[in-house]
């Protein structure tokens, strides 16, 4: 991972919580006091994202002391200890909503994915993020989704090429945007969105690497699958939740990929309590 662009992440997360300083801890706290509290699940869920709430508080003072209970991936118990703190009273409060944010959000997705790997698992299909992501926070939230047993789609723009409908629209076919992409690179593999049969047989004469079958219906994608017949990885997408989950996994696509898991997540529920 990328400890730089992580490590701007919290900092960012801080500066916009505590800005020109905590007016309250301030106020009312003696710089030179000392505390200790205890990070509470407040619900049932897979945890992620320790290391993040470590990284928060030492950021404002590297001798806070915490004893981690948990780690990423455990699942955690309603009134759960996860974690043991000690240190700069000042600096708990401070950084404490900053950690939480963090903790809470990137549990949430490891959670929601867990949930998804577990039906699909038993179908041997793969559940994929996408780049559907809170701004700025990519790599922390693509990181929740493998501590949830999910895997990553491409990091972003450079590292995969995925021709969608806008980019076939701009270059007039599939065929033109895939001539096209292979004359630039031959490293790469090639994927393209159909929202057809008509659309995906011209990406198969194209001999493409991956179709992803863009809001296909589970009757639709068992029509692709005989006619892709094994030419290419099949990735299926479109407003799959876990109620309708279980349809798809039943045609056995290799990959399913669900924007849901980073765009509108809920968050897991944790508490900081003082002693």
């Amino acid at each position: 991972m990328n400890d730089y662009l992580i490590e701007n992440i919290l900092k960012n997360t801080l500066i916009e919580d505590i800005g020109g300083g905590d007016i309250t801890t301030n106020a009312i706290i003696k710089k030179n006091k000392t505390s200790t509290a205890k990070l509470i699940a407040k619900e049932n869920g897979i945890i992620a994202g320790l290391d993040f709430f470590c990284k928060t508080f030492w950021l404002l003072d590297k001798n806070i002391k915490i004893k981690l209970v948990k780690q990423d991936g455990d699942v955690c118990r309603k009134k759960e200890i996860c974690a043991n703190l000690t240190g700069n009273c000042a600096a708990l409060l401070t950084a404490e909503r900053a950690a939480l944010n963090i903790l809470q959000h990137l549990s949430g997705i490891a959670t929601a994915t867990s949930k998804f790997v577990d039906i699909a698992k038993k179908y041997n299909v793969k559940i994929a993020d996408t780049r559907k992501t809170l701004p700025g926070l990519r790599i922390l939230q693509k990181y929740a989704v493998r501590i949830g047993g999910g895997i990553n789609h491409r990091s972003g723009l450079y590292d995969h090429i995925l021709i969608k409908d806008n980019h076939i629209k701009a270059a007039g076919s599939i065929e033109n945007a895939v001539k096209s992409a292979k004359n630039i690179s031959f490293t790469n593999k090639i994927e393209v969105e159909v929202s057809n049969l008509s659309e995906l047989r011209e990406a198969l004469k194209m001999n493409v690497d991956i179709i992803m079958l863009d809001n296909f219906s589970p009757e639709k994608i068992l029509e692709a699958k005989k006619i892709i017949n094994g030419k290419a990885l099949i990735e299926v997408s479109g407003n799959i939740t876990l109620d309708n989950l279980e349809d798809y996994c039943k045609c056995q696509p290799d990959i399913i990929s669900v924007g849901a898991l980073t765009h509108s997540v809920k968050a897991l529920d944790f508490s900081l309590k003082f002693e």
